[in-house]
Parts: structure tokens; C-alpha cells; sequence
């Protein structure tokens, strides 16, 4: 080799970033790693502007103490570099304007997590942070302002010049809750409610959101069974406005079907079945589809069969797929046996996300024709026995070049090749061939053995100087070798080293409906073709064959290559949005491969046809909600859709009856393309109906609309004490009492299996003495709210009720803890005056105005001669109640009296008319205000003890 392959080094410890900006000037970005401390704890920046024969240390430009973590050049401008601080030691940004000479220091107040770059405008960039915000900078980073919160990682989107209406226009996905996320539009530097646009009504699946060129996908769940069976989407290419895309369907694991559109974008068919997919990069997904550069509508895919995965290649966008022919002799001459189709090549298809390795396969638009790729031959694609193979007649042959894996870097726009050995030892040899890999030569490019980490080209394909970056040893500091490769090509090539090359599918010349004639470099001719070469084709359109033609929307392709109707396919409804009287475009079953160019031959016979439309009833009428659910928000807009598959729609009526008393009246489909809006006053199950009617006849169709309110609070009514065996009822009291459809869960005692109504009251018994629990659920809408009571159960009882003096009503706020604490004071104050046992006694203050309580008189089970019964009793505690000697002082100067009120027939376990119903009506309309009250209640008063004993009195 001449002195060219002198390497100039440059060094410095751990890896990083090599990028090149313009022709001459190179920056490296090298960081120190510490494994015991798990960071990085230096940084260095280098520049070069010689193209990598030199470079300056720039950490005293940046701040020598400076940790950097990115480094970012302008898309639009090369000159304009931003570079990122560590965030774990300070959030700033370093900017510079002249290819990395200087640079000035900007604060931030938030971690950048990624960036990204408008595709036109130079200097406007939006930042996503580590807190899900989204910023936005029209001044190259020196200053940024708030777009939005709780934006979905990856989620956003510029807008692109001639596609949307505005330039500033953002695109993105926000979260609203977990499962659930919105689509909407920004404007750059005024993102307020009254600008913000949401293109797609209601929500949509989180992560989903993709916009890419004129298309914007997004994904929409579906329910069916109780199971989530919204399919996966990858859009792959939008090439001349017809979508490639993989979808993943419910039957699928580890593949995804490969779907094409028309121009449109709207109608797909399927192009390749189980195409093979793995996990990429952060997370992303891969799909083993490769298109070739160079070739319009060459594709080459990994599909697995039977758990077997092949390659194939076609060569018209997806309408015809085949094998690859193995190559006929190994690297030492020998014949391969390889039969199609139980034999075939098979090749890796991943592309590298590293830029300074190469991929499993490169292709370049300079190059066309030629594929360097890693593969095996034989029944399937593995992993081992990789070799290196090569083809230059666009994939009808293949050569095998290295029984190793190797990374290929194309020098002159392909006019020869480089090699570089993947190896986890040191090398110092490459390979080169200057006949499209037909003979390699072996040079070395060091003079010790280096661990080679990535090769770096020159910006461009005309490729003549590349950098090869690595290490002596795991503990040494980097090396850098540029390598420039002008000195071995001796003159510039001439028209003679020029020959001509017919692309060409298995000898059929017609590919895409052209013949296509490529000048291409004489395999033997060692010349520099540099930047000004070009690649030069000629072209002339073939007449159109039946082989040009892919199977339209709704129809499959049968065995005979015939293009029928799916099973789920009506042929009929491409025109269910015609008018009587005008034309509509009617399939054979066929349509053009988009960007085919043939014409003449069949193409009359294949061609939709125009057709007028037919006069016909309507039919497939659907109504359904813009959100696709049967339920509603009282007080909300609903906005219904309503369409048809059948039918006149321009002359077709639409009648939309809301169930509640309202209808309107539509004079035809297209004038509620929109949909139409309604708000439900009242809670209620609404039977919604469409009717479309013409001349002709008329169809109609119904959905049952939930309207629904969200539950605030719920109080279970049960009776304090209730007697065994004795059927008592339970109430669960709703607030709001109208929410829609409610169950209502109970659980009594120790019972582990609940009782399941939908009603809100119920009847038990209890058959054991003692505390019994009762807890209820009620289930509305979301929302689960419970409560839970316990009821004393005896065998009998007497029970009482009890009035006060009218200055306690003063005092009450009608709360559960206020009624709590003044039961055990009267119960206390009544035990004092009358020497009952307090086992034998239980108080309850009733809920509402006036004051009013209970009290229970419970049996002695150790009742003896000589005791009093319980007739004796109650004559006690009501003499002392009717001698007012039950009293209490509630604070200060308040002082209250108990009083009996009326003597019910015991045993009895409600009080009838008083307790069950002017005390639980009471309870119902002061619930609302009794959560009001709490609150000022709970941090306002005293505690209770200083409310029942003030100062100087003991304990009641």
C-alpha cells in the first residue's frame, strides 16, 4: 500500500461519538465510564478540520469541568452544533454557529430526554423532557417555551410544508389516563385550549400515534369476548403516496402481515403473510422487510413457515414473491447442491442503528444492482455458519465472497469495495475489491493489531476516505486511523470504462412495467468515478400483462392466480355513496401495482370501469357513538354516526330518534357526515334509532344508550340493634340517587361468598347473637363506593326513644363523629342516674333535626332471683328520665337534658313510623350537607373530652 495508509492517531480513554459535518471537519465526543461508580464521570470533545489528520482538545472552550452526554448538529444547517450536559451533574446546552469553533452556555430548567429538529426550519427544535412535557425553541435552543404536558414519549410530530395548513403545526399524542390517550394539534408558541385541534374525535390507544408524510395512523381499540384485539401497525414506507405497512393480528406472536395500499392510502391488500419481526433498539420493533436502494419496488423479506424462516424477494412492490437461487460454487470452487424450493439462500435483513457499523445487508442508490448481505444457504435461515454473499444482477445471482461475517463500506458510488472482518480479535488487514467482489485483495492498515469498534465514510457515496476507530487492548486509550484511498486509483475513469447492464427479473426484462438499461463501471476498469458521476438510466414502458395487475380491495388471489371476492367482501358496496344518476368507478377485481408503468396490452381488461350507479333501497345501515361505547356522561355532548352501506345516500332521508322525547330529521346521509350531537338531561337506559328511507324502500337500526352520573356517596341504613332470627331490612341510600344501572354487593357476618342485587334494599336474618357486620358495595359506572354497619343481635330487647332540650339542636352538625361521641355521653349520663349495668345499655343518636336518639335495653343472660327484670328496669330508666335527672353539660354553659319520648311494644327493632321513616327521609336529605359540615366539624371542634367535661367537672 502507498503512504496513504500511514495512520494519523489520535487518543483518548472509553468510547463515544464520532460525526461528521462537512467535507473537512470532523467532532468526537469521547466519555470516561466508571464501572464502579456506574456514570460517566469525564467527557472530551474533539475537533478536526483536516477530515480526521488532526485534532484540537476542546474542553477548555466547553468548561473543563463540563461533563457532555450528546451531540447534536442542525439538519438544515451543518455550521449549527448543540451539544447536552450530563443532567445527573447540571441541565444546560452548549451552542455553536461555526462548526464547533466556540461555543456559549445555556441554563435549563428541565432534563432534555430527546430532540427533535424540524425538517426545513433551521433553527426550531422541540425538547421532551424527563416529566413528559414537550418544549419548544424557535432560537436553536437559547430559549424554550411550553408546548404541553403529558405528551407520549415518541409522540410528536412537525408538520410538513403543502400537507398541513399552518407550518408551526404540532402534532402529538397526550396522556389522559392510563389506557387511554388523544390525538391533537399544536400551534409552535401558542398551544392553549382555543388552538388546539383534535383531528380524530375521542380517544385513542396509547402509543399509537404516527404521522409520517401525508398519512397519520393511529390505533383505536375494539373489544370482543372480554379480549383487546386491536392489531399492531408499523408503517413502513409512504413512497408516491401508496402505504406499506406490517400488521400484527391477534394470531400473532413474533410475525406481522405485510399490507399494501392503493395511491389513496385507504384500501389495503395483503402482500406477505408471517413476516418475521424481532425487538430492536430501545424497545422498537423490527420487521425483517429490506427494500433495495436503487430499484423501485424491490423488497426483499424474512417470512417464517411452519416455525422455518426463508427469504424471498420480489420485485413489484409485494405482488409476487420467490425464493433466492443459492449460489453454485462455495469460495474454494466447489458445487453447491441447492434445489429450489427445499434449498434456497437465505438472508439476514437487519439494517444497523449504529452508524459506525455496518448492517447484515447494504444496498446504495449509486450502486444499483448491488447487495452485499450475511446469510446461510439451505432449508431455513440460521445463525450459525453465517457467510458474506454478494449479487450484482439485483438478486437473480448470488456469489458467497467470505465464509465470515464482515462489515462492506462502498467506496466510490460502489466503483469498489471494503471489508472489515467482525471479530472479537484484533485485526489489522482489510479486503478490497474493484470488480463488484468477484476478487478480493488483502492490505494492512496498522501496524499493530487493532480491536476495531466502527469504520466512518466520508459524508456521501462517493466515499474515497474512511476512519477506522478502536483499541490496542480492553485497557487502552482509543486509536484513530484515517485511511484515504485516493492514491490507489490512478486517473479518473473515461466513457470507455463504462458498460451497460439490463435489469431484469429471471431474464423478463419488464420490471414495474419498463425496461430499465443502468451505465454501470467495467468490473475490470480501477478508475475514480468521483462526485460528479452519476447514475444514468434509460427506460422504455412494456405493454401491460396480467403479471402488472395486483388484486384490488376485498378480493383474494386463488390458486389459478384469479382474483376473487373475499368471503367478507360485498362487491356491491364500493357504491353505497353513489347518486342516482352519476358514475362511479367500478373494480374487476384488479388494480395497476402503484408506480407500474406499463401500458397498452391488457390494461382495458384489468382497469375499473366507470359504471352508473344503481337506484336502490337503502341498506347496512349503522348508528354508533364517535367513541364506539353505550355509555354517556349525563349533561355531556353525545355525538352519534350514522352511515350506509347500501343506497342512495344523497337522496336517502335520515331520521335520528335520542329516546327521550327528541328526534330530528336529516335530508340526506352526506349532510351528517360529521355526526349528530345530543345531551341527555336524565339518567336512563335511551333507545337510540336511525331510519334511512328513500323511494325505494327504508332500513332502520337501534343501540341501547346508557347515560350515566358518577356516585359521590352511599350511607347503608341498618337497624343499631335487631333480634335474633328476626328478619330486619337493610337500605343502601345513593347520592346522587340517580346514576344509571347499579349492583349492589353484600356481605353479612362471616360470610365469604357476597350476595349479589340489583336493588338496594334486602332482607336478612341473623342466627347467632353477638356483633354482627354487615358491608355493602355498590357498583356504578367506575366508580366502587362501600359502607359498613354492625348490628348488635339479641334475643330480645327493649328500645326507646329519646327527645332533648331544644338548645342541643344548636349544637348539632349532623355528622357520624359528633353523633358518636354524644351517644356515649347520654349512655354514660343514663347509666349514672339510674345504675344500670353499661353492658345492658346501648344509646344511638338518630341522623337530622330535631335531635332525636334510642336507647336499647338488652337482656342479663346471668339474670338471677332477687334481680330486677326488665320490666323493673324500664321503669327505672323512664322515672328518671321523667324526673329530668339525665343530664350532661355539652361545653360551658350548655347544659343538656334528656327526655323519654315514646315507649314502643317490645321486642321491637325499629321504632316503625319514627325511625324507618322520618329519621332515614331526614338522613337522606341532609347527606350532602353532612360531608360539608365534617370537614368544619372535624378541624374545628373540641375534642371530646373538653367538649363533655369542661373544666372543672369530672368525667359523666
Amino acid at each position: 500500500m502507498s503512504s496513504s495508509f500511514n495512520p494519523s492517531l489520535q487518543s483518548e480513554r472509553c468510547g463515544g461519538l464520532i460525526l461528521p459535518h462537512v467535507l473537512q471537519v470532523i467532532l468526537m465526543l469521547t466519555k470516561l465510564f466508571d464501572f464502579n461508580l456506574n456514570s460517566v464521570t469525564e467527557s472530551s470533545l474533539w475537533r478536526s478540520t483536516d477530515y480526521g489528520t488532526t485534532y484540537q482538545k476542546l474542553n477548555e472552550k466547553v468548561g473543563a469541568k463540563t461533563i457532555l452526554s450528546y451531540l447534536y448538529v442542525s439538519p438544515n444547517n451543518k455550521r449549527k452544533i448543540m451539544l447536552l450536559t450530563d443532567p445527573e451533574v447540571e441541565s444546560s446546552l452548549l451552542i455553536s454557529s461555526d462548526e464547533g469553533a466556540t461555543y456559549q452556555k445555556y441554563r435549563l430548567s428541565f432534563y432534555i430526554l430527546s430532540l427533535l429538529f424540524h425538517p426545513e426550519q433551521e433553527d426550531w427544535i422541540l425538547a421532551y423532557s424527563h416529566d413528559q412535557k414537550l418544549y419548544s425553541s424557535v432560537e436553536f435552543g437559547r430559549r424554550w417555551q411550553l408546548v404541553h404536558e403529558r405528551v407520549a414519549p415518541n409522540r410528536f410530530y412537525w408538520s410538513k410544508t403543502g400537507l398541513d395548513k399552518e407550518p408551526g403545526l404540532i402534532h402529538l399524542e397526550t396522556i389522559i389516563s392510563e389506557g387511554q390517550a388523544q390525538y391533537v394539534t399544536c400551534k409552535l408558541q401558542n398551544c392553549t385550549e382555543a388552538n388546539k385541534g383534535k383531528p380524530f374525535p375521542g380517544y385513542i390507544d396509547p402509543n399509537s400515534l404516527v404521522v409520517q408524510d401525508e398519512y397519520v395512523k393511529l390505533g383505536r381499540r375494539r373489544f370482543s369476548k372480554g379480549h383487546c384485539n386491536t392489531p399492531d401497525l408499523h408503517v413502513i414506507s409512504t413512497d408516491e403516496n401508496r402505504v406499506v405497512a406490517a400488521v400484527q393480528e391477534w394470531n400473532q406472536n413474533d410475525t406481522y402481515n405485510l399490507y399494501v395500499s392503493e395511491t389513496g392510502g385507504v384500501f389495503y391488500t395483503l402482500a406477505l403473510e408471517n413476516v418475521v419481526s424481532s425487538m430492536g433498539h430501545e424497545g422498537n420493533v423490527m420487521i425483517d422487510l429490506y427494500e433495495v436502494a436503487g430499484i423501485k419496488g424491490m423488497f426483499l423479506a424474512n417470512k417464517k413457515t411452519d416455525n422455518v424462516v426463508k427469504t424471498y424477494i420480489t420485485y413489484n412492490r409485494g405482488r409476487d414473491w420467490r425464493l433466492l437461487q443459492a449460489p453454485t460454487a462455495d469460495l474454494r470452487g466447489n458445487s453447491i447442491r441447492c434445489e429450489l424450493p427445499y434449498c434456497s439462500l437465505h438472508l439476514h435483513l437487519h439494517v444497523s442503528a449504529n452508524p459506525y457499523t455496518s448492517g447484515n445487508i447494504e444496498s446504495k442508490d449509486s450502486a444499483p444492482g448491488i447487495i452485499v448481505a450475511s446469510g446461510s444457504i439451505g432449508a431455513e435461515l440460521t445463525t450459525s455458519n453465517v457467510s458474506m454473499f454478494i449479487t450484482s444482477d439485483a438478486g437473480n445471482t448470488w456469489r458467497q465472497i467470505f465464509d465470515e461475517e464482515y462489515s462492506v463500506l462502498y467506496l466510490d458510488q460502489g466503483g469498489a469495495l471494503v471489508a472489515i472482518r467482525h471479530t472479537p480479535l484484533p485485526i489489522r488487514h482489510l479486503w478490497m475489491s474493484f470488480d463488484e467482489g468477484r476478487e478480493w485483495n488483502k492490505y494492512s492498515f496498522t501496524m499493530s493489531p487493532l480491536f476495531v469498534d466502527g469504520l466512518l465514510g466520508e459524508p456521501g457515496e462517493e466515499t474515497l476516505i474512511m476512519t477506522i476507530f478502536g483499541h490496542v487492548s480492553h485497557r487502552s486509550e482509543w486509536q484513530l486511523v484515517k485511511i484515504d484511498f485516493r492514491s490507489i486509483f490512478n486517473r479518473r475513469c473515461t466513457e470507455g470504462d463504462y458498460q451497460t447492464w439490463h435489469l431484469h427479473n429471471r431474464g423478463e426484462p419488464c420490471i414495474m412495467g419498463v425496461k430499465r438499461i443502468y451505465r454501470k463501471l467495467k468490473p475490470i476498469a480501477r478508475c475514480v468515478m468521483g462526485k460528479t458521476y452519476s447514475v444514468t438510466m434509460t427506460s422504455a414502458p412494456c405493454d401491460c400483462t396480467e403479471a402488472d395487475f395486483e388484486c384490488d380491495y376485498g378480493y383474494d388471489r386463488r390458486s389459478d392466480g384469479k382474483c376473487t371476492p373475499a368471503f367478507w367482501f360485498l362487491p356491491s358496496s364500493m357504491s353505497r355513496s353513489c347518486t342516482t344518476g352519476t358514475t362511479f368507478i367500478n373494480s374487476t377485481g384488479y388494480r395497476k401495482v402503484v408506480s407500474n408503468n406499463c401500458t397498452a396490452g391488457v390494461i382495458a381488461e384489468y382497469t375499473a370501469r366507470r359504471q352508473h350507479c344503481p337506484t336502490q333501497a337503502p341498506k347496512g345501515l349503522h348508528l354508533v357513538t364517535s367513541e364506539g361505547k353505550l355509555t354517556a356522561t349525563l349533561g355531556t355532548n353525545v355525538t352519534f354516526l350514522v352511515f350506509l352501506e347500501e343506497g342512495d345516500g344523497a337522496r336517502t332521508s335520515i331520521m335520528v330518534d335520542f329516546g327521550d322525547g327528541h328526534a330530528l330529521t336529516y335530508s340526506n346521509v352526506s349532510s351528517i357526515e360529521n355526526g349528530v350531537k345530543h345531551v341527555y338531561k336524565a339518567v336512563g337506559i335511551y333507545r337510540v334509532s336511525a331510519t334511512g328511507e328513500n323511494r325505494l324502500g327504508s332500513e332502520s337500526v337501534v343501540l341501547y344508550l346508557h347515560v350515566t352520573c358518577q356516585l359521590e356517596y352511599i350511607h347503608l341504613s341498618a337497624p343499631f340493634v335487631a333480634v335474633k332470627s328476626k328478619e330486619v331490612n337493610l337500605t343502601a341510600v345513593l347520592w346522587p340517587s340517580q346514576v344509571g344501572t347499579v349492583t349492589y354487593i353484600w356481605w353479612f357476618g362471616n360470610n365469604t361468598e357476597p350476595i349479589i342485587t340489583l336493588e338496594g334494599s334486602v332482607a336478612c336474618t341473623f342466627s347467632r347473637e353477638g356483633v354482627n357486620t354487615v358491608t355493602v358495595q355498590v357498583s356504578a359506572g367506575n366508580a366502587i363506593l362501600q359502607d359498613r354497619k354492625a348490628i348488635a343481635v339479641h334475643e330480645y330487647f327493649r328500645s326507646h326513644l329519646l327527645a332533648f332540650s331544644s338548645n342541643l339542636d344548636d349544637h348539632n352538625p349532623d355528622v357520624a363523629e359528633w353523633r358518636l361521641d354524644v351517644s356515649r355521653v347520654i349512655k354514660n349520663s343514663m347509666v349514672k342516674a339510674t345504675g344500670v349495668t353499661p353492658e345492658r345499655l346501648l344509646v344511638s343518636v338518630l341522623p337530622g333535626l330535631p335531635t332525636a336518639a334510642e336507647f336499647f335495653l338488652l337482656p342479663d343472660k346471668e339474670l338471677t332471683e332477687g334481680k330486677p327484670d326488665k320490666n323493673s328496669l324500664t321503669e327505672i330508666i323512664l322515672s328518671a328520665l321523667n324526673q329530668n335527672l339525665v343530664q350532661f353539660t355539652l361545653r360551658p354553659g350548655v347544659q343538656v337534658t334528656v327526655y323519654a319520648a315514646h315507649l314502643s311494644a317490645a321486642p321491637l327493632v325499629d321504632m316503625s313510623e319514627n325511625h324507618s321513616g322520618s329519621a332515614m327521609l331526614m338522613l337522606l336529605s341532609v347527606v350532602v350537607l353532612g360531608l360539608a359540615i365534617f370537614v368544619v366539624y372535624k378541624f374545628k371542634r373540641y375534642s371530646a373530652h373538653d367538649i363533655l367535661n369542661p373544666p372543672g367537672q369530672h368525667p359523666s
